[in-house]
């Protein structure tokens, strides 16, 4: 690390925190954060300043948003939210510091080069996003023998480009058909559960996406309008009535990516930070909707459940 940002590091460092979030959205994960960040010694308004620039959904906007904190001399960026977050900090610098959080394949995606040692600027926390599609379809299965699943996915983030693929084999290897829908608007989600009633799917796979978890209210809403079972990424769409939820524990790999910018700040190099892989999983089941649905809960799945809601 530098001796100017050395010497920062020891009074007050400036650290820039792009998402492709909008504003009011998941605040939590900006908490985690800071909590990592805590950790590792820092704490915002003693002795680090966080930049904040939020995207609202809006991906279009994030390469702006990341030259302007490149502009204002940030000592390391937090790419959060989406893989557009991740590309446009590193189109924007070659030596700033960036950690990044992320639902893909770091190196698939192209953003470092090795998870052991990932070399240049970049290093940060992984976790399954968009490999997790076919267990997820596989849980959903157990609950709801479905002939037609219907998918969600936003073309729109990097990220999933792969999931529709991973699904239809999983849908193969079932011997079920699944529809494939894509969304990254409000309207379009409410035109996705048209086309559903249109073409009876009975299930519902929606797929790890930032945007889709800032809508949970209205996926939730609209999946019980249309008594449809759906499995979600995270247990923030159970907690709103979904159904169930199989995925990553999102806000404690935000609290692993605080650490990895303390560690930074006080001189670590990301080329020599291996990105660090979360492998905690939970299953959340809402058994009062599942109820509200004439579901039965699978043993199986009633004994495995990290969080049952009743």
């Amino acid at each position: 690390m530098d001796g100017g940002r050395a010497g920062a590091a020891a009074t007050m460092s400036v650290v820039g925190f792009l998402t492709g979030l909008g504003r009011n959205d998941r605040p939590s994960l900006r908490e985690a954060f800071r909590r990592g960040l805590g950790e590792g010694g820092y704490i915002e308004g003693r002795n680090v300043t966080i930049e904040y620039r939020f995207a609202e959904n809006q991906y279009d906007r994030l390469p702006a948003l990341a030259a302007d904190l490149v502009g204002s001399r940030v000592y390391v960026i937090a790419a959060t939210g989406s893989g557009n977050a991740v590309l446009a900090a590193k189109a924007s610098t070659a030596t700033v510091p960036i950690v990044f959080t992320s639902g893909g394949d770091p190196v698939r995606e192209g953003y470092v080069t090795s998870l052991n040692r990932p070399g240049g600027n970049i290093t940060g926390i992984a976790w399954f996003g968009a490999q997790l599609g076919a267990k997820q379809l596989g849980l959903l299965q157990e609950f709801v023998p479905a002939a037609v699943f219907a998918s969600l996915v936003n073309p729109r983030n990097p990220e999933s480009a792969r999931e529709p693929g991973e699904v239809q084999q999983a849908a193969l290897t079932l011997g079920r058909q699944v529809l494939i829908l894509n969304a990254s608007a409000p309207s379009e989600i409410d035109a996705a559960f048209a086309t559903m009633r249109q073409r009876r799917a009975d299930a519902l796979l929606v797929s790890a996406d930032p945007f889709f978890t800032s809508r949970r209210q209205q996926i939730v809403a609209l999946a019980t309008r249309d008594a449809i079972p759906a499995i979600y990424a995270n247990s923030e769409f159970v907690a709103e009535g979904g159904l169930m939820s199989y995925g990553n524990d999102i806000p404690d790999a935000y609290r692993r990516a605080g650490i990895y910018v303390a560690r930074i700040l006080k001189g670590a190099s990301p080329a020599d930070l291996p990105i660090d892989q979360a492998t905690k999983f939970e299953l959340v089941i809402n058994l009062k909707t599942a109820k509200a649905l004439g579901l039965t809960v699978p043993p199986t799945l009633l004994a495995t459940a990290d969080e049952v809601i009743e």
